[in-house]
């Protein structure tokens, strides 16, 4: 798991921090981002945001990072970043930055524990899962709802669940809770499936695994905890009651760029970045899945932090 007692916890300072690098977020792209800008002597300082490591610790095995032909874990590649970049100097903050000010240089951010100014910024918040927003949901999660078969999968030993959603991570965590089990039914609303194929051919081919196509969940029922989803197939409007112990959702997520609607070029809520990671105000770096709509893969997310720190690098350089 990661190394958390290398990461400090500061208390709120009197004034502003003045750091050379600030990076938001310790996922692949922010941590690759760190140890990048430490090599260049940078002295990067990274806030971890609320998840440490990024949706990708969340991942039980990640088979597709190249260097790891028998796959690695998601926490362990992870707390592997964080040392090789804490090793070149990188100073890594349990703190979430709440409001950023991009009008000017240093560029101004307010966190948890205090207020840093930066000469350059690399943003690397990630993305948070989609939500169902179907009645019941909000009201039992953590109570049978789960967005993560990795943290919560072992509570579902020998117990129904279903799985919504038709991607390469719907697959992956409906193998990993084959674990677990007894049943996983797939709720996917169309008749084919976004996964890749080598997920395609061991979820078909695995016995635990039913897959029931264009179809809803429109309601997830329960009182202390869940007991049901209520179903609407979309070719012939039929609804259902499906008993189930836990429902895990994995139908994409969207960018965490919130604070910074306004302030950078955006585009259906991702950053917009050049080839170089470079935003629309000069000195601002974005990388990862707060700025790619299109591939989501940690070896891009990574790719991407380097790009970006290399980008800061040139930008103090010359500026």
């Amino acid at each position: 798991m990661f190394n958390l007692s290398s990461v400090s916890v500061p208390g709120v300072s009197a004034g502003p921090r003045h750091v050379k690098v600030l990076v938001l977020g310790a996922g692949p792209a922010g941590l690759s981002a760190a140890l990048y800008a430490a090599r260049a002597d940078l002295e990067p300082v990274v806030l971890t945001g609320t998840q440490l490591g990024g949706q990708a610790s969340l991942t039980h095995t990640i088979e597709n990072y190249p260097g790891f032909p028998d796959g690695v874990g998601g926490a362990e590649l992870g707390d592997l970043f964080q040392r090789q970049a804490e090793r070149f100097g990188a100073v890594v903050e349990f703190d979430s930055a709440q409001a950023v000010d991009l009008s000017k240089r240093p560029f101004r951010v307010q966190t948890d524990n205090g207020e840093y100014l930066a000469d350059a910024l690399i943003i690397s918040t990630g993305a948070s899962p989609n939500h169902l927003n179907v009645p019941g949901e909000v009201e039992l999660t953590g109570r049978g709802v789960s967005y993560c078969a990795t943290c919560d999968g072992w509570f579902f030993k020998d117990k129904p669940v279903v799985v919504v959603g038709g991607g390469d991570s719907a697959l992956e965590e409906a193998l990993f809770l084959t674990r677990f089990a007894s049943s996983i039914k797939i709720i996917h609303r169309r008749d084919t499936l976004r996964a890749g194929a080598i997920l395609q051919k061991r979820a078909f081919e695995n016995p635990k695994i039913e897959f029931v196509w264009d179809t809803v969940v429109t309601e997830i029922v329960g009182n202390e905890k869940v007991e049901a989803v209520r179903l609407k197939n979309l070719k012939t409007g039929a609804e259902s009651l499906l008993p189930t112990e836990g429902v895990f959702i994995f139908i994409g997520h969207t960018p965490n760029t919130q604070m910074f609607v306004g302030q950078l070029e955006m585009e259906n809520g991702y950053i917009k970045v050049d080839e170089r990671m470079r935003t629309s105000v000069p000195g601002v770096f974005a990388a990862g899945e707060a700025a790619d709509p299109h591939f989501k893969q940690v070896v891009v997310s990574a790719g991407m932090g380097a790009a970006a720190a290399i980008e800061a690098t040139r930008f103090l350089e010359q500026n």
